[in-house]
């Protein structure tokens, strides 16, 4: 079963980064890699939240929980694109642009997953 879960969660983490790349090259274009920029730290939060919340909050199978975060997120995220676009700057030349991205990349999504590890350990509920 951890296949299958695994399986329907990567092709909606491949259409999510599918959709907010274009939706985020419309708007800021593709002079700088915003796009990747962009998934990988929202990726991040997600990863940060989702694992805490699948693991210490909300009763998931561990099937279930293995679809969303390796199908899903893993799908969703990748470095793999980060680098080649950081290479690409380098060989255009873009030395600061390209520390730029990888410093940004980096320091963004570790904050952005402590930032939903600590809003998922955190967060009040309320009875309503």
């Amino acid at each position: 079963m951890v296949s299958v879960y695994i399986s329907v969660f990567a092709i909606l983490g491949a259409f999510a980064r599918y959709g907010q790349s274009v939706v985020v090259q419309n708007m800021l274009g593709d002079t700088f890699p915003f796009a990747t920029l962009s998934i990988n730290v929202l990726g991040s939060f997600l990863m940060g939240f989702l694992f805490f919340e699948t693991l210490e909050r909300i009763n998931v199978s561990p099937e279930l929980r293995t679809g969303i975060l390796t199908g899903g997120l893993g799908t969703y995220t990748t470095f793999s694109t980060f680098s080649i676009e950081a290479l690409h700057l380098f060989e255009l030349g873009h030395l600061i642009l390209a520390a730029l991205y990888i410093g940004a990349s980096v320091v963004l999504s570790i904050a952005a997953a402590f930032f939903g590890a600590y809003l998922s350990r955190h967060r009040q509920f309320t009875d309503s």
